[in-house]
Order: C-alpha cells, then structure tokens, then sequence
C-alpha cells in the first residue's frame, strides 16, 4: 500500500486539466521506500516516504 507508516502520507487524488480546460482523474503518489529501521531496539522493514527517513524521524538499521 502506498502509505508512510509514520506519517500517514498516502494517495492524493485530483484533475490533469488540459489546455482546452477538459479534466481527467489522476493520483499523486508518495515517495515510499521499504527500509529497514532501528525500532524501538529491533529491526522492521517499514514503509517510509522519503521526507520521514531524510528528516531523521526514522533511523536506518546498521
């Protein structure tokens, strides 16, 4: 599923507009990546967008 486990990101959906103004259904989707993350002393492969693992709220296990 394409959803951060930590910060609920997930689908966002709306219109591709043209340039005669007709609109389309489209979906933006998260930057997710399968990592596996040092939790509470134990390793998990979680889902995380990529703004969570940059920012530091998730730490990469070693």
């Amino acid at each position: 599923m394409a959803k951060c486990e930590f910060c609920g990101k997930g689908l966002v959906f709306g219109n591709n507009v043209s340039h005669s103004h007709r609109k389309t259904n489209r979906t933006w989707k998260p930057n997710i990546r399968k990592v596996k993350a040092d939790i509470g002393g134990t390793h998990k492969t979680v889902s995380i967008c990529s703004r969570c693992l940059r920012s530091g709220k998730v730490s990469r296990a070693v």
